[in-house]
């Protein structure tokens, strides 16, 4: 009885413990609680590509041709910028490929300058630049959303910005959700706003064909000369181009970085070039520089005298466009906060994770609020000049901190090596974009910028480097409410 009862149990212990080896094995493996590296090549390129073909190349036409003055210096800008975005972004894949760390220029600084300038970097970033930036896209797909309801007229501030804080909601929202379908969509309107490049550019050959080359023909009349002036129509172009760093701020979700960052860097900006000076060659075919100057929407003006009775596929497209832009600026913004957040500069929620979804949902949240803060004053124009100040200041010391650590760290790895001339031309240029306009013409919005930027200074010794205790135990109750709210955790650590 006793062997026989013991061999029951044994079998019975036996298939036991077959059934609960053959469930673990059924179980999926558990991820990480980490951002995971889900971005291949050809979203890499899509992110590239559809973060900077946005709302630029529809509304920035204006502002260069009124800045450079004529059409030819028009054309030679547009040109001009795409090469100077190329040349940023080989510094770009040097830096990414030697630190593979998402956050773009905060890590770059931080390992060549220290942790203030990174911190100040960072402080400018998340609570200027990002979400002007983000913004400024959401009130571009407002305008060119409303443009059709409102024939002949400006669409009301009101419908403007209500329409860019619902784009903005709904972006949000979509990228605290889940990256593969931000990833999903960010391919789809990437596809569309391509589509839209091609059509224009193909309506631009067939009406340089049938012989509209009368406001080509005269392309340098009227040429503006001045050192501040040429300095803006760059500040506007180089918007346009705005995301050729885009991948850098994602290295740590992305697939074999050392290869895909480069090949995707490589790829996309020069079509984006290349589809920038066709499209505005295309306008010249159908409008004279008075009339691009006049027209509420540049591309909705072109399609009503090319695609007219099918002239409702340029808003539409421009609005794939715009959302596209859109998302690509959510996604990245919401890392540099997470990054941030991971490294004590900002407040430890913004470096927590979704646990259902794997996404920085308090840093995403956090930028999209912002944004609707922003939408408020609803001048694009000033958003951009106050963008493209500070943040080109920082795109100098970027390519400055390149050169320096040639010498500081010469022990890191780098499997991308750019020729130093360049880096020192993208530091050259970077000051010129910021000192000309100043120089040319001063403006409040400059003296501001630069007040924000080292009020950080004010913040980062009590809070980060002394790190005070009371600041710290007035956090953790916050904080450990807004984890139960929005369901996350803090980021494992990996090698």
């Amino acid at each position: 009885m006793d062997n026989r009862s013991s061999r029951r149990k044994e079998t019975k212990n036996g298939s036991t413990g077959c059934n609960v080896a053959s469930k673990r094995e059924d179980k999926p493996p558990v991820k990480a609680t980490v951002l995971q590296r889900e971005v291949g090549l050809l979203s890499g390129i899509c992110l590239i590509v559809g973060t900077i073909i946005g709302s630029g190349i529809f509304i920035s036409p204006k502002s260069v041709l009124l800045n450079s003055g004529a059409v030819g210096p028009c054309l030679l800008i547009w040109a001009a910028c795409g090469v100077l975005a190329t040349l940023g972004a080989l510094c770009y894949a040097e830096l990414g490929t030697m630190i593979t760390k998402s956050g773009a220029e905060y890590y770059y600084l931080m390992e060549a300058f220290g942790s203030v300038v990174a911190y100040l970097y960072a402080w400018t970033t998340i609570m200027v630049l990002k979400p002007s930036s983000f913004a400024i896209i959401t009130l571009s797909f407002a305008q060119y959303a409303a443009t059709p309801f409102y024939p002949g007229c400006t669409p009301p501030l009101v419908v403007t910005k209500c329409l860019a804080a619902a784009a903005i909601l709904f972006i949000s929202t979509v990228n605290c959700l889940s990256v593969k379908l931000a990833r999903y969509m960010q391919n789809f309107f990437t596809a569309a706003k391509v589509l839209i490049i091609v059509l224009i550019v193909v309506a631009g050959i067939v009406k340089l064909a049938q012989g509209n080359t009368e406001t080509l023909s005269n392309a340098f009349d009227g040429t503006s000369v001045s050192f501040g002036a040429i300095g803006l129509a760059f500040y506007n172009g180089l918007w346009a181009y705005d995301g050729w760093n885009q991948l850098n701020f994602i290295t740590e979700e992305l697939k074999n970085p050392i290869r895909n960052m480069p090949l995707a860097i490589i790829i996309a900006i020069p079509l984006v070039t290349v589809s920038y000076v066709m499209v505005n060659i295309a306008y010249f075919t159908v409008m004279t520089p008075n009339e691009l100057l006049i027209s509420p929407a540049v591309a909705v003006t072109f399609g009503n005298e090319v695609f007219y009775p099918l002239s409702w596929i340029v808003p539409l497209f421009v609005v794939f466009s715009t959302l596209g832009a859109a998302n690509g600026s959510c996604f990245t913004s919401g890392r540099l906060a997470y990054v941030s957040g991971r490294e004590g500069h900002m407040v430890k929620i913004l470096s927590y994770i979704s646990l259902k979804h794997y996404t920085p949902s308090p840093a995403l949240i956090f930028s999209g609020l912002l944004a609707i803060f922003y939408i408020i004053p609803a001048d694009i124009n000033s958003l951009i000049n106050y963008f493209s100040f500070a943040q080109w200041a920082f795109y100098g010391l970027t390519a400055l901190a390149l050169i320096v650590m040639r010498f500081t760290r010469k022990e890191l790895h780098r499997p991308i090596k750019v020729p130093i001339v360049i880096a020192g031309l993208m530091v050259v240029m970077s000051f010129y974009l910021v000192v000309a306009p100043i120089i040319d013409k001063p403006e409040l919005e400059y003296l501001y910028c630069t007040i924000f930027i080292f009020s950080g200074l004010a913040l980062y010794y009590p809070f980060v480097y002394h790190k005070i205790n009371w600041v710290a135990k007035l956090m953790r109750p916050i904080t450990m409410h807004l984890q139960l709210l929005m369901e996350v955790v803090p980021p494992e650590k990996t090698e």
